[in-house]
């Protein structure tokens, strides 16, 4: 660091580092030019500036420096959800984990005349890579990227012969809409993270 000012009448302090890691001192009456300072700076002082070099032995770690578990380095895993609560009118689904949010997703449901039913019920089916069957033809779609119930099958209501959960979709771009027949369609990566998350017998709550 250079503190310097030219054609000066009053002493002036010169701090310039050197190749060899220490600092002359320059005090010098009247003006300095850049050049001067610089050859003079070169010149090292009669005696170098001490170095403290510690040539002691490195001391081992105490105790409470040891990392004695090594599951604290660990990914915690995710907490499991314990209720669901479907919001109609926000197409929004979200996980509870006793009181505390923990989850929250961007869903589609049922459109008009077909409308996801309120009230309360419970998971009772989950199904990995689910088969379809078209209500009106019977027609069975296998699993694979075109099933209309995408990744996974959570079901909590049915009448015995039909039945209505949450699902994954090929048509992601219409979550946030009211389209389907009645079920609830999530993202496929979030019906996969829900799925995970959630077990049989847990609560369902749907609102308007």
């Amino acid at each position: 660091m250079v503190s310097f000012l030219s054609r000066c009448r009053h002493p002036v302090r010169w701090s310039l580092p050197t190749a060899a890691g220490f600092f002359i001192s320059l005090c010098m009456a009247g003006s300095l030019s850049l050049g001067q300072a610089q050859a003079a700076a070169v010149t090292p002082p009669d005696r170098p500036l001490p170095l403290e070099v510690s040539t002691g032995a490195i001391a081992p770690p105490s105790d409470k420096d040891i990392v004695r578990d090594p599951a604290l380095f660990l990914p915690q895993a995710p907490q499991r959800v314990s209720r669901l609560v479907l919001r109609l009118s926000e197409r929004k689904l979200y996980g509870y984990h006793g009181d505390r949010e923990i989850v929250a997703y961007d869903v589609a449901i049922g459109r008009h005349e077909w409308e996801t039913p309120t009230g309360a019920f419970t998971v009772f089916q989950q199904q990995p890579h689910p088969a379809w069957e078209h209500p009106f033809t019977g027609e069975v779609v296998p699993p694979g990227p075109d099933n209309p119930l995408g990744a996974r099958w959570i079901g909590f209501w049915t009448d015995g012969t039909n039945a209505i959960g949450f699902h994954g979709t090929p048509d992601e771009h219409l979550i946030g809409e009211a389209v389907s027949h009645g079920c609830v369609r999530m993202r496929n990566a979030d019906v996969i993270e829900l799925y995970d998350l959630i077990e049989l017998g847990i609560a369902v709550v749907v609102l308007p």
